[in-house]
């Protein structure tokens, strides 16, 4: 049996963990400032910010290779994926408890497991299944129907991990692009998309200075945190990395209860576990079936 995955260099689960600790404090900076601006705002300040990081590192050295794809049509739709994702999960932090909302954004790998057994073709196994019903579960627990959480914002978190999970299909299928190119395409179609929707939600908005920072760190922050997931990956397996992003959810409670002063109830905190030990597993069982091809990182924006 291979060993090549049995050490783990410290360096990637350091900036894993720092990674997801980013986006956590990315995701309070969101709630806070959601409640205050539009929503499509935010999303053009969080990839507005990416893509200028972006030209300013590659563009010296690549040119217009950075736009240079063989799958044009595939890499608008990604970039359309990713961007209707970060619009639902911004206007569901605007609602629903920071631990909660990330919590329901877990499920991506649940559903990226049905959607390649539907259209991938691959196989469902009774352990897929069985963790396929864990995470189910643990988003009933969560989202807890007939309860006052029970609303429109949930169903944008569920709906912001369905199009992270086709998003991760997508992706499958551009193995064979340039990661830098792929990773430069979703900045792009968003800051165009968000350009052309800013005369609908008005486009004279009074921003303070102070929040102007905050936007601006928002994209800074999400452009650090995507970079030190790919240093990660390039240290290790994805599949040895993923059970260090659930610490995500570790970041996310703390800051909910320090920042906002929510603090997820006990059904919640079930259902937070459920919905991370079943991750947990699928990777595991994934990762075991897997000899050859390398496994999908999680789910995290």
């Amino acid at each position: 049996m291979s060993r090549s995955h049995a050490h783990i260099p410290s360096s990637a689960i350091l900036m894993i963990v720092g990674a997801v600790a980013i986006f956590s404090v990315s995701d309070a900076i969101i709630k806070y400032l959601a409640a205050r601006y539009p929503v499509p705002l935010l999303v053009w300040a969080r990839w507005g910010a990416q893509v200028v990081a972006m030209l300013i590192w590659l563009a010296p050295s690549m040119g217009r290779r950075m736009v240079h794809t063989r799958q044009l049509r595939m890499q608008l739709v990604r970039g359309v994926l990713l961007i209707g994702s970060s619009l639902c999960m911004m206007t569901a932090l605007k609602f629903m408890p920071l631990a909660d909302a990330t919590a329901l954004n877990y499920l991506t790998p649940t559903l990226v497991i049905v959607l390649a057994i539907a259209f991938l073709n691959e196989r469902l196994t009774p352990s897929r299944m069985a963790f396929v019903v864990a995470g189910l579960a643990g988003m009933l627990m969560v989202v807890q129907p007939g309860a006052e959480i029970f609303n429109g914002a949930s169903l944008l978190a569920l709906a912001s991990a369905g199009c992270y999970a086709v998003y991760q299909i997508t992706t499958r299928m551009l193995a064979g692009e340039d990661p830098r190119v792929t990773l430069f395409y979703p900045g792009l179609v968003g800051v165009a998309i968000m350009t052309l929707v800013w005369p609908w939600f008005g486009s004279a908005i009074d921003v303070a200075w102070t929040d102007v920072g905050l936007m601006l760190a928002i994209g800074v922050l999400g452009t650090v945190g995507h970079f030190l997931f790919i240093l990660a990956f390039q240290r290790a397996p994805a599949s040895a990395l993923t059970p260090f992003t659930y610490v995500h959810l570790v970041f996310a409670t703390l800051i909910g209860w320090l920042a906002f002063e929510n603090l997820p109830g006990p059904l919640t905190c079930a259902g937070m576990a459920l919905i991370a030990g079943s991750g947990l597993l699928l990777t595991w069982h994934e990762r075991r079936r897997a000899l050859i091809a390398s496994p999908e990182p999680t789910a995290v924006d």
